[in-house]
């Protein structure tokens, strides 16, 4: 993708919009980051049903607690800020389960679930920097899923082309019927877009 996509992280405005309880973006909140919240959970270890009931639980403590985010203090993302409620909601999930084990095994799985909830918490950064999953890259491309409705299709064509697959504004343009000049704009405009949802402000 050649949009810089390793260059983005949640945008402030957006974060300040769920702050402010604004059911829109909390819907793009949730939309753009459920698929990582997801994922997370299945690299820790849970089943797919199990894992979709952290994920609910993770949105249900951001929501609770989104008030005491911020990104100002130093190397304090909101990726970072999600894992950390992720892992938290995790480990509770296996202690809870530990604490239940005659459905899974006996005190063998009692013992293994306090493992690997204990495990979790000597986790460096989030599971995707181990794995070399790009997630900079996954949000970028659900991010330009949400806005792609919000443009006309040769505005869409115009940005895809010379951002995504490279090709020079004069050629999109000879093929589209636009303008040199209305191209860069098309592509201006999608990629300012895109980084009110992405690109911190």
């Amino acid at each position: 993708m050649a949009v810089s996509a390793n260059s983005f992280s949640t945008s402030a405005s957006l974060i300040r919009r769920v702050k402010a309880r604004d059911c829109e973006a909390w819907q793009r909140l949730s939309r753009l980051y459920g698929p990582l919240v997801y994922r997370w959970t299945r690299q820790c270890g849970l089943q797919p049903s199990d894992a979709a009931d952290v994920v609910q639980n993770v949105f249900l403590s951001v929501s609770q607690h989104v008030e005491d985010y911020s990104s100002q203090r130093p190397n304090h993302s909101f990726r970072g800020w999600l894992w950390t409620i992720t892992r938290n909601a995790v480990r509770e999930f296996y202690r809870q389960q530990g604490t239940h084990p005659a459905a899974f095994g006996g005190s063998d799985a009692q013992i293994q679930f306090q493992q690997i909830a204990e495990s979790l918490d000597s986790i460096d950064g989030t599971p995707d920097a181990q794995s070399g999953f790009d997630a900079s890259a996954s949000l970028a491309h659900r991010a330009l899923g949400l806005i792609k409705g919000d443009f006309e299709p040769r505005t869409w064509a115009a940005f895809w082309q010379t951002t995504i697959e490279n090709q020079s504004a004069a050629e999109v343009g000879l093929a589209l019927g636009l303008s040199t000049k209305a191209v860069r704009q098309a592509k201006y405009r999608v990629l300012c877009r895109l980084r009110e949802i992405l690109a911190d402000d």
